[in-house]
């Protein structure tokens, strides 16, 4: 059976994994204890359209911010103790609809528009496009700029390193421990950082491709492409996480691998306990009962 790529996400005082079948929470109580959820995953997420390039990538997309915006609510309600109002499937749908819309108006209609204000001095089609991409990228730094200040989220990036730390223990064949975990790197190339960083630089080419035209057909453009643009994000992510050991591969990730030191941070002893449980859970799940 092919190895299968885990990862997952930060949440409140805790790590979220997703594995092959479920889906695993956990979070630090406020005793001191690891309360760990775990969810089987629906069928729709694992069916054959996974395994359709571009398709994929879309579906994951959606699929994390789903899984994400739940596995948030569960630790909120164990992080501090209190039963919070369970999201209706209507309601998650509605949150995941909003996110995506406010980020197409922010990385991709902002830059069009505050490009065209500057448009006169452009008459290369080529140059508009580079520098709506240019500030496109401008935007998004300044976005993760913002979060790295925002009080109370230090943590949050803390257990994104410690998730990280997890995951890369694993994949390099170590036992996850403490100790050996520990040494590992709080950077991965499969990161959403790294992601979106794709995306931008993506952008800029797809977007030079369509052209320079009426400002209604380029807004459109910067809505309907974004299925295809992150499609082929992920797809060139998970082919750089294949090909690491190249030169050529390395040196185009390592952007996306620097930016990731503004969404982690160096997990303590805890939080990391918090990303190894969420991990071995997952993966003893995956296990067939044999082998355990």
């Amino acid at each position: 059976m092919k190895k299968f790529s885990y990862g997952g996400q930060a949440v409140i005082e805790g790590v979220m994994m997703r594995g092959r079948k479920t889906v695993v929470t956990a979070v630090r109580r406020p005793s001191g204890g690891i309360a760990l959820d775990t969810r089987p995953l629906p069928s729709i997420l694992n069916g054959r359209a996974r395994r359709f390039p571009l398709i994929r990538g879309v579906l994951v997309l959606i699929e994390t911010m789903l899984l994400g915006i739940k596995s948030l609510m569960y630790s909120a309600e164990v992080s501090t103790e209190e039963e919070e109002e369970k999201l209706s499937s209507r309601a998650t749908a509605g949150i995941v609809t909003g996110s995506i819309a406010f980020a197409i108006l922010l990385f991709f209609i902002a830059p069009l528009f505050l490009t065209r204000t500057f448009g006169g001095y452009f008459d290369s089609s080529i140059l508009f496009h580079v520098v709506e991409g240019s500030i496109r990228l401008g935007i998004f730094l300044a976005y993760l700029k913002v979060l790295t200040i925002i009080p109370g989220l230090g943590r949050l990036f803390a257990y994104h390193g410690a998730e990280h730390k997890a995951v890369n223990a694993y994949e390099g064949g170590a036992p996850l421990e403490l100790e050996a975990v520990r040494k590992f790197s709080t950077a991965h190339t499969r990161c959403g950082t790294s992601f979106l960083f794709v995306v931008m630089i993506i952008a800029i080419i797809v977007f030079a491709l369509v052209g320079r035209s009426s400002l209604w057909l380029m807004v459109v453009s910067r809505i309907v492409l974004v299925p295809l643009i992150a499609g082929l994000g992920y797809e060139i992510t998970q082919f750089g996480a294949r090909h690491i050991e190249s030169r050529f591969v390395r040196a185009s990730l390592a952007p996306g691998l620097w930016l990731q030191r503004l969404t982690t941070r160096e997990p303590d002893d805890e939080q990391l306990e918090i990303g190894i449980a969420a991990l071995k859970r997952a993966v003893e799940m995956d296990t067939p009962e044999k082998e355990k």
